[in-house]
């Protein structure tokens, strides 16, 4: 089976598919990446709000972790997300 087979064969809606692939493509060496929603949403062409809605997808599904991130100063910052 191929890297992203399972996906394909899983039950989940398209822009958690297309949020996941994204993710993969964007992941480093410890299978984590940390793209912006607003970034997200504008390469995908999809809303702020579609994106937080697949991140959810993919979290209850279990195929990723969101661990937030914040600044020195305290406001945050991109969210960390690991595939799992």
């Amino acid at each position: 089976m191929g890297r992203l087979e399972f996906l394909y064969r899983m039950e989940l809606p398209h822009r958690a598919k297309l949020v996941y692939i994204y993710l993969h493509d964007r992941m480093d060496k410890e299978k984590k990446a940390w793209p912006g929603l607003n970034t997200i949403a504008k390469d995908l062409s999809l809303s702020r709000s579609t994106v937080k809605r697949a991140i959810r997808d993919l979290e209850k599904a279990e195929l990723i972790r969101k661990e937030p991130h914040f600044r020195d100063n305290g406001s945050a910052t991109s969210n960390r997300y690991y595939l799992l």
